[in-house]
């Protein structure tokens, strides 16, 4: 069975650049590398530890279930006052009281501009922990989006973006 990675983008924006870069590392994933783009964010409700009981709210559950059935998770995300969206932060809250993303390989990519997103990948790294996640250290990577090199897809053409994210896909499932 081909691995399965499930990409979180942390913004509700349709066409940010976060959404950009998971859509084009959807692009290029090596082959026998499946990707998910999860597209529920913004449908999940405000977490609540008394609500985090079966039956679970439904978005909630969808959302446990694409973790579930990933073989590991990319997340890209940007950053808002120096922190995580807290759109983002309520998708990962309902995440701590699972089992789903425990033990699972998970990275992500930074694509803010130099000398940002730092806030968010700090934050990440820590609620990243109190799940349980498997960060894939080598698979963390920052990127340079310039939509000014889009590809006729409308995804980024850069080629040594693509090669980044490229092999942070085949580094989460350790697939050359």
């Amino acid at each position: 069975m081909s691995p399965v990675i499930l990409l979180l983008s942390g913004s509700l924006r349709p066409g940010s650049s976060n959404e950009l870069v998971l859509r084009t590392a959807r692009a290029v994933a090596p082959e026998g590398i499946r990707t998910v783009l999860y597209e529920g964010l913004g449908e999940l409700p405000h977490f609540n530890p008394d609500d985090d009981t079966d039956p679970l709210p439904a978005p909630v559950a969808a959302l446990r279930s694409a973790i579930a059935g990933a073989t590991a998770i990319l997340v890209c995300t940007p950053e808002y006052a120096g922190t995580l969206p807290g759109s983002f932060k309520n998708l990962l809250d309902w995440t701590v009281g699972g089992t789903e993303i425990g033990d699972k390989p998970v990275a992500w990519v930074n694509a803010a501009a130099p000398g940002r997103g730092e806030g968010a990948t700090a934050t990440l790294r820590g609620v990243l922990g109190y799940t349980g996640a498997a960060v894939v250290e080598e698979a963390c990577v920052r990127v340079q989006v310039d939509r000014g090199t889009l590809a006729e897809d409308g995804t980024l053409g850069d080629p040594a973006v693509r090669g980044q994210l490229a092999d942070a896909l085949g580094l989460l499932t350790r697939r050359p």
